[in-house]
């Protein structure tokens, strides 16, 4: 009963089997072959952006910090929620790539709101040179604590970011499942709404291991090469990235794996919703889940198997009644089985 990551789960059996044709002969390396060439326009189509600049690298958090590398110099600030996956999880990567830059907060949850994003912003520049410029912001879609933006509320962000001339980027580790609770395209989530820059994930969603960075505007071609060069993440054996790329947007399979992951945490809500006890912190809008449970049951469900995360409070220590929040996460490959043996221990 493995919940505690999307990240954990395994890789799907169309992708392996991606990798393995992948996998015969020779082919040009560094992005140079036909694999490549494909699985990147498979992702314009994707996105209905013939003209978007796309490559792959291995890591969510390198398709991050590169890209905001591309919209922010040293001297800039990106601006982005306080639990921000780039604030939270990333060890500063998005400062190291872009020379030293810094982050900036805007006050409130994982959510931003644009009366928050447009008063954070007002506050940089004031200082001249002894201060921040203005750089691009940056929002988690699916949030750190499982939350989906609206499209009315992105275009909210993003009014506010091109008010000021900035650009916007989309950290879209989990970019599928939002999309398919919200039921919309990649277009409509992103470049029509004035987005600038998408990291579209592939990782959590079935993949091995690999990430897309899309950029609408191509003249950040040249800058995203050099720096993903340099910044070592440009792999030899291209073609074992794409390979995965084009077995996860073959014939929809990337949403039909969101799909199953946001359906499987619906009706683990809808069980643990049922018992005595639990008290809910938000609906899930996809994927995840941030209950709150009873020591006691937490410790049933541990002992029997269960692995998820706590987030705050000790297993050991404390009243059995006492309520711990944790996150419960699931990805394409967990069975309703599963979901239903996690509900009937629960119960106890």
């Amino acid at each position: 009963m493995f919940f505690a990551s999307d990240n954990g789960g395994p890789v799907h059996p169309q992708i392996m089997a991606a990798l393995a044709r992948a996998n015969d002969g020779y082919a040009s390396g560094y992005g140079n072959d036909d694999l490549t060439h494909k699985a990147q326009e498979m992702v314009r189509d994707a996105f209905e952006a013939p003209d978007a600049m796309v490559h792959f690298v291995a890591t969510g958090t390198a398709a991050n910090a590169l890209a905001l590398a591309c919209f922010c110099p040293p001297w800039g600030t990106v601006f982005c929620a306080p639990v921000a996956h780039i604030q939270e999880d990333e060890c500063n990567a998005p400062e190291f790539y872009a020379g030293g830059n810094k982050l900036t907060l805007v006050p409130g949850s994982d959510k931003m709101t644009p009366e928050a994003l447009r008063a954070t912003i007002a506050a940089e520049e004031s200082r001249g040179v002894h201060g921040p410029a203005r750089g691009p912001v940056s929002i988690t879609q699916v949030t750190e604590r499982g939350h989906v933006y609206s499209l009315a509320e992105l275009k909210a962000l993003v009014d506010v970011a091109k008010s000021f001339g900035l650009p916007v980027h989309l950290d879209g580790a989990r970019f599928a499942n939002a999309m398919v609770a919200l039921g919309c395209t990649p277009a409509e989530m992103t470049w029509k709404l004035g987005i600038d820059a998408v990291s579209f994930g592939g990782t959590k969603n079935g993949c091995m291991g690999v990430e897309a960075v899309v950029i609408f505007d191509r003249s950040k071609t040249m800058e995203f090469e050099y720096r993903r060069k340099r910044g070592a993440h440009l792999f030899s054996k291209h073609r074992y990235l794409a390979a995965q790329m084009e077995g996860y947007l073959q014939d929809g399979l990337w949403m039909d794996l969101a799909r199953t992951a946001n359906a499987r945490m619906a009706r683990l809500a809808q069980g643990l919703a049922g018992i005595n006890g639990v008290e809910f912190t938000s609906e899930p809008h996809a994927n995840m889940l941030f209950p709150r449970l009873p020591r006691a049951m937490h410790r049933r469900l541990m002992a029997e198997g269960a692995y998820y995360y706590l987030y705050d409070g000790e297993l050991d220590g404390g009243p059995e009644d006492a309520l711990i929040k944790c996150r419960l996460v699931c990805d394409w490959s967990v069975t309703e089985a599963t979901i239903d043996r996690f509900i009937a221990v629960a119960k106890g």
